[in-house]
């Protein structure tokens, strides 16, 4: 076996959404960093639907983005359509949400990588991590190479062991076209636990064999909502407040021509077409054998499980600017080739569509994240971490969010540095690992805000105002951005002093902010020009909202105190209103006997255990602590 004659400090396995921010964070804390990869040609790939963001997930790329990743900035570059989720709900759970072009995304990102410092590049597949004493000490390639590092960062997503279906049609592969990885093997030889998981894509179609006009349209915001809250390469000799200001408006810098989405639904004929092809779907006829995502089913699982729903919902998406290819997002399967077509074509608008790639499902392996620290480095092997898909993750997002904390605790490990470690109480990041690590995962786990308890303080307007510091303190900031920071720290506080001593009408502009109807709108043009517009949005969110945050922030206190109470034997979940179905059918099958208890049950939130709490104090059932009354 030859040995690389390079050693270095961090070696990223994989190039997907986790390996890019692990291979970027550990570069910008300091290590030597090699990503190694199968394709340099597919380094960020964009997998199914090239689109970043969302209901909870958007919250997470403006929390990666707060602590120097590079995912945010990327889809600001490379979007086609620019959305703010739930425009006309409490700040709390409004998300961006970009449809990106899906090889700019791709390419823009290799070439940031490429021009990292402290970061190498090669294409190989790894057969095996190289252990000694319990210590990750390197990785062996399928073509005989040894290469050397401190730290070991694997980051698989869909690789390991990965299994294609299409019909009765099955072959190894992590992605269509893709080979797989068997570097799972190799784990499980080293004492790891290994499960399996299911995910899903649908087909992709020749736009120009859909019918738009019988779509409904669906337009991008403007102006467009964006991700990043900087841009490095706008400083030049501008001063901190100039440069603050363009970085909100983001004027001149990406020069966007928004696409369209459409929107069609599914008839009854389309579910009778599936419903008479079900013996030949992979995953009805059991050769799947691995659990799918709950909260993205398969078309085949919505006609099955929502047997009454008449239709369902169909979003086209663009897959670039200089491609025909659209995403038809709502329809993943895994049925044969020539049943996707026959449905296909009694849909609205796709009566003559044309399949470019058909649907496939994907099965693989996942190590059960309960196996992993905080730091997510494995409790089994020191220096050795896992992050993305393989800790049994859905999304690029939430892998992206795995992939930074991993690359950063790897580099200052090697640095004899202290973790970097995320509360729950001070980002999603926090609550998607604590989940990972403490609860495990027996579905593909994904992002929702009811899973944070402080979901009404963990806003995507104000991730840097949580996470900037602690990036900057763990090197993940460079002393640029950091400056820039603290010059929008002091408008805010500039904006706060204001509001707090002016006053119109007799009453100061904070109490004024706590009512629904003022806002910034509602400012005089001599006090709204004392900071930019931004500033004065963030401060009005954060007077308005500050007494739901205090009173949550109790409920919450409440809550943590109330884990220890007994639930009463035989309670009978269908008589608690809000809870979802899901939820209840997991707490009468597996009868847990305290809210503690509950609480760490995959799936259940700390919004399910706050609706027990409540319900079991409205109804006058005595809670009990360790079998005394309450």
């Amino acid at each position: 076996m030859f040995k690389l004659p390079t050693e270095y400090d961090v070696l990223v396995v994989g190039s997907g959404h986790a390996g890019i921010e692990a291979a970027l964070a550990s570069a910008r804390v300091g290590c030597r960093t090699l990503m190694l990869t199968q394709n340099l040609d597919t380094i960020g790939q964009m997998s199914c639907n090239p689109a970043i963001g969302g209901l909870a997930k958007g919250h997470i790329v403006r929390e990666i983005d707060a602590m120097g990743g590079a995912m945010g900035l990327n889809a600001d570059a490379t979007g086609i359509q620019f959305r703010m989720l739930n425009r006309t709900k409490g700040p709390s759970v409004r998300a961006p949400r970009v449809q990106c072009d899906k090889k700019a995304y791709q390419f823009r990102m290799k070439a940031i990588l490429e021009k990292t410092e402290n970061l190498d590049l090669k294409q190989a597949t790894v057969s095996g991590v190289l252990v000694e004493h319990g210590q990750a000490v390197g990785v062996a390639t399928d073509l005989g190479l040894r290469i050397a590092a401190r730290s070991i960062i694997v980051t698989s997503g869909t690789f390991l062991r990965g299994l294609l279906h299409v019909g009765e049609n099955s072959k190894p592969g992590g992605r269509m076209a893709d080979a797989h990885s068997s570097l799972s093997e190799n784990l499980r030889q080293l004492g790891f636990e290994v499960g399996r998981f299911k995910t899903g894509t649908p087909c992709r179609l020749n736009s120009r064999s859909i019918d738009f006009s019988r779509c409904e349209i669906q337009l991008g915001d403007e102006p467009p909502p964006r991700f990043a809250f900087h841009d490095d390469d706008e400083i030049g000799s501008k001063s901190p407040r100039e440069i603050f200001t363009l970085n909100c408006t983001r004027e001149g810098k990406f020069h966007v021509e928004q696409m369209p989405c459409w929107l069609t639904f599914t008839v009854q004929k389309t579910h009778e077409i599936i419903r008479d092809n079900l013996h030949r779907s992979p995953l009805y006829a059991s050769r799947i054998k691995g659990t799918g995502p709950r909260y993205c089913p398969s078309i085949e699982d919505k006609v099955v499980k929502f047997f009454d729903r008449a239709s369902h919902q169909l979003f086209l998406e663009p897959e670039g600017r200089h491609t025909e290819e659209y995403y038809v997002n709502g329809i993943s399967t895994s049925l044969p080739y020539d049943v996707q077509l026959e449905f296909l074509h009694s849909i609205p608008a796709l009566e003559r569509a044309e399949i470019m790639r058909p649907g496939y499902a994907v099965e693989y392996d996942y190590f059960p994240p309960t196996q992993l620290f905080p730091t997510l480095e494995t409790k089994l092997i020191s220096g050795l971490y896992f992050a993305g898909q393989v800790n049994g993750t859905s999304g690029y997002e939430e892998a992206g969010a795995q992939g930074l904390i991993a690359g950063t605790n790897a580099a200052l490990k090697v640095k004899e540095r202290p973790p970097f470690v995320l509360n729950r109480s001070e980002a999603y990041i926090g609550v998607l690992i604590d989940d990972l690590v403490t609860k495990g995962a027996e579905e593909p786990y994904r992002m929702f805000t009811s899973r944070a308890e402080d979901r009404l303080f963990l806003r995507q307007d104000n991730a840097d105002q949580r996470l900037t510091k602690r990036a900057f303190d763990a090197g993940l900031i460079n002393q640029g951005r950091w400056l820039r920071f603290q010059e929008k720290l002091a408008l805010l506080d500039q904006a706060r002093k204001v509001a707090t001593e002016t006053r119109l009408g007799g009453v100061p502009v904070l109490r004024l902010f706590k009512r629904p109807d003022f806002g910034v709108k509602n400012l005089p043009s001599e006090i709204a020009s004392l900071v930019p517009i931004e500033i004065w949005e963030l401060v009005e969110t954060d007077f308005k909202y500050e007494g739901y945050t205090i009173r949550q922030a109790e409920q919450n206190r409440q809550v943590e105190r109330r884990h220890q109470h007994v639930i009463p034997d035989g309670l009978d979940y269908n008589k608690i209103a809000g809870l979802r179905a899901e939820t209840r059918q997991k707490l009468a099958n597996l009868r847990p006997t305290s809210l503690g208890q509950a609480a760490r049950i995959s799936g259940i939130t700390p919004a399910d255990i706050a609706i027990i709490c409540i319900w079991l104090y409205k109804n006058d059932l005595q809670f009990r602590i360790s079998g005394q009354a309450y």
